[in-house]
């Protein structure tokens, strides 16, 4: 049950993953993300809490989440596969890392935790789990977001969480991670910084990435028992790449299964400020307490992004990411707005599944790439969430 991470993408004792990622160097927050990264190390080998945690995911997340052949979607060319994390309690992969966070802050004897989200997704898991374990929950979510994705500031309201509206800036994911992060400041020693993705100092790259490893070995082995085989490729978005980080770990190995990557660029790869492709346009330099590329301006700050996923829009993107960037072990793609929006109807119209924008990023490029390939061809997409959040804008984009 307890998966770990493979020893390709697993930090070194300064929480650095080659030349990225690392420790934040900052007095009170270094000692407390110290506590963390402890606590964390101490907790998945205590046999307790792989009961406990395996326990949650079996009856209340409702793991393991299953493989659908997307039939429709595959007629003429290649055979299109999706992991259901859509299907996890709350819609989304983020409960997996989120049931896991809880229970550090509740054993480090916290009394609530703190993060950030963009589309609402991390927020409405991490203000399940802080319901289920009696905990406290603040999340951080900008004013731009918090219109776009309301159905989801108003679960997190239903969970007992308190929203923090974060008004400066660009008002979207970048701005809520400093403002959590300001918050964590102002009381570490109550709280738990709960970070939504792969992204941060150490230990939470590591941390995210252990808590959604579960994502890629279920589905290796389920992708295996149900045709004999690997798939061909294996496909998942990435903003910070938290999914894409829990359904590429235990394909590592598998050097015939190419791993792919899909970044937002938005209107366009050519319009900077409205795209949010770290990788395929950013540079190495230090963000959140963490080395990695991110998109930069002219003065090396972090640049202006955009995505028509809330969850997308980010700079930089995490360090194991980065490394496997480099390593030339995965590739990283990018679909644009229109392709987004044109695999978000063809998977809702054709199959019968609403996707979240985010994760229709990844139909996107599925659709396209299998266009080129034979029909023996197999691509399985890390489906990481549903669309119910992304609704009402995207009728209102379409004027459906």
């Amino acid at each position: 049950m307890a998966y770990g991470l493979h020893p390709f993408i697993t930090p070194d004792a300064d929480g650095a993953i080659g030349e990225f990622g690392g420790k934040i160097d900052h007095p009170a927050l270094k000692t407390a993300l110290q506590e963390i990264e402890d606590g964390f190390h101490a907790m998945i080998q205590d046999p307790s809490f792989i009961d406990e945690f395996k326990l949650l995911r079996e009856t209340y997340v409702g793991r393991p989440s299953p493989i659908y052949h997307a039939r429709h979607l595959s007629a003429g060319g290649a055979q299109i596969y999706l992991k259901r994390e859509d299907l996890n309690h709350t819609g989304s992969h983020k409960i997996n890392h989120c049931i896991g966070e809880v229970l550090l802050a509740k054993k480090l004897g916290k009394k609530k935790v703190i993060a950030e989200t963009g589309a609402g997704q991390h927020g409405v898991a991490l203000a399940t789990a802080a319901a289920l374990l009696g905990l406290e929950c603040e999340i951080h979510m900008g004013e731009v977001d918090i219109a776009k994705e309301h159905p989801n500031v108003s679960r997190m309201k239903i969970l007992g969480a308190k929203v923090v509206p974060v008004s400066f800036g660009a008002k979207t994911l970048k701005e809520a991670v400093d403002s959590a992060f300001e918050a964590y400041l102002g009381d570490v020693q109550n709280s738990m910084f709960a970070i939504g993705s792969v992204v941060g100092p150490a230990p939470y790259p590591e941390m995210v990435a252990y808590f959604q490893s579960v994502v890629g070995h279920e589905a290796r082995a389920q992708f295996q028992a149900a045709y004999g085989c690997l798939p061909d490729e294996v496909v998942a978005c990435v903003g910070g790449g938290s999914n894409a980080m829990g359904m590429f770990n235990a394909f590592l190995d598998d050097q015939d299964v190419r791993l792919v990557a899909v970044e937002p660029a938005g209107e366009g790869l050519d319009k900077p400020g409205r795209h949010a492709a770290s990788m395929t346009l950013g540079k190495k330099g230090s963000l959140h307490g963490y080395r990695c590329y991110y998109l930069q301006d002219e003065n090396g700050e972090p640049a202006e992004v955009y995505s028509i996923a809330s969850g997308l829009d980010y700079p930089g993107v995490g360090p194991q990411h980065c490394h496997l960037h480099d390593s030339g072990r995965a590739h990283y793609e990018s679909a644009d707005d229109v392709q987004t929006l044109d695999a978000f109807m063809r998977l809702s119209r054709e199959e019968g599944i609403i996707p979240a924008l985010e994760s229709a990023h990844a139909v996107a490029y599925a659709l396209r790439r299998a266009a080129t390939q034979p029909k023996e061809h197999r691509i399985l997409v890390n489906l990481s969430g549903r669309g119910d959040k992304d609704i009402d804008f995207v009728i209102a984009k379409l004027g459906l």
